[in-house]
């Protein structure tokens, strides 16, 4: 039951929390990564899951970091947005990753469009004062990809191997 609560619970609130501050400020807090790794170890004791099933996901993990390290290097991502998604990826594991990867470039992209389009729209008056809603109308401004981060790992969620184990 504990597991239940983490994957109902604990790591959407996370992953919202990391949206709402990725969205608000272009910066996903180190703690916001590392509570998604430490509910995890916490998911694994609960659970019990087997040896072999945790080195798989720690691969996931090792491969998801490898992978957003790549593309923060590159210029694609930031490097909240690296930790985020090897955290998600360590939690789904291989099984689940193209679907993740697959459901956060569609919010990604349905992201990217709705800001390049709001951008060129003059903001209403009350919104001038909001330095974040400047920030996201700047058009030099990047896009705040853990918004589709935190959107493609709570759409996959109920449907992964690790919310099926969490149910028992």
């Amino acid at each position: 039951m504990f597991g239940e609560l983490l994957v109902l619970l604990v790591v959407p609130a996370l992953l919202a929390a990391a949206a709402g501050w990725d969205l608000a400020s272009y910066k996903i807090p180190n703690f916001l990564s590392l509570a998604l790794l430490g509910v995890f170890v916490l998911f694994v004791v609960m659970t019990r899951m087997t040896p072999g099933m945790i080195g798989w996901h720690l691969l996931a993990g090792l491969f998801g970091f490898a992978a957003g390290f790549t593309l923060f290097a590159l210029g694609y991502i930031g490097g909240g947005d690296a930790k985020l998604f090897a955290a998600m990826v360590l939690w789904l594991g291989f099984g689940d990753l193209l679907d993740y990867a697959l459901a956060t470039s569609l919010f990604g992209g349905a992201l990217t469009l709705a800001l390049m389009g709001l951008r060129h729209l003059p903001l209403p008056g009350p919104l001038l004062g909001q330095r974040w809603i400047l920030r996201l109308h700047n058009p030099r401004s990047g896009i705040p990809y853990g918004v589709a981060l935190a959107l493609g790992a709570l759409v996959i969620l109920p449907h992964t191997e690790i919310f099926r184990l969490a149910a028992g």
